[in-house]
């Protein structure tokens, strides 16, 4: 199967190698979604938007169903305020709809946190920018792909 994405051409452009499953039905849970492609929640990476008060977004990359510690990512960007961004920000920000985002090929530069724990599976997976559709690559080549970010514990 193949699709085209911002998120597959940056990494065909760069000839990282990847590979695309797509979902019968957009998956109902993160469990789910794991099943269905062969793996363990913890390998499924969601991307989540965030906004500083002054219309600055940063990206965070956590594994599987951790949870994000609000306050430790305020404490490693040294602010006292931030929100989940809206959906709206979320497609003007990254491109992609919920449930799709990916921290690959953005229209505009976001700062990107990565819990550490992202990196800790051999192979993950991410949204691909197409809703049912997911990227399947080795975490290090997913390190490769996003190029500068920002790891950290951010996970309760």
């Amino acid at each position: 199967m193949s699709i085209s994405s911002a998120a597959t051409r940056h990494l065909d452009q760069r000839g990282i190698p990847y590979r695309i499953f797509q979902h019968t039905s957009p998956p109902l849970s993160l469990e789910q979604a794991a099943v269905e492609r062969g793996q363990e929640p913890h390998q499924i990476i969601r991307s989540i938007l965030f906004r500083h008060e002054h219309e600055y977004y940063v990206m965070v990359l956590m594994a599987g169903p951790g949870q994000i510690a609000w306050k430790r990512i305020r404490e490693h960007l040294g602010v006292s305020r931030i929100s989940m961004a809206t959906e709206a920000e979320v497609r003007q920000v990254t491109g992609y709809e919920l449930g799709a985002v990916n921290p690959l090929g953005l229209p505009r530069m976001v700062r990107i946190l990565a819990d550490s724990s992202v990196f800790i599976p051999e192979e993950v997976s991410i949204g691909s920018g197409v809703r049912g559709v997911a990227i399947v690559i080795k975490s290090e080549d997913l390190k490769h792909a996003i190029g500068k970010f920002e790891s950290g514990s951010f996970a309760v």
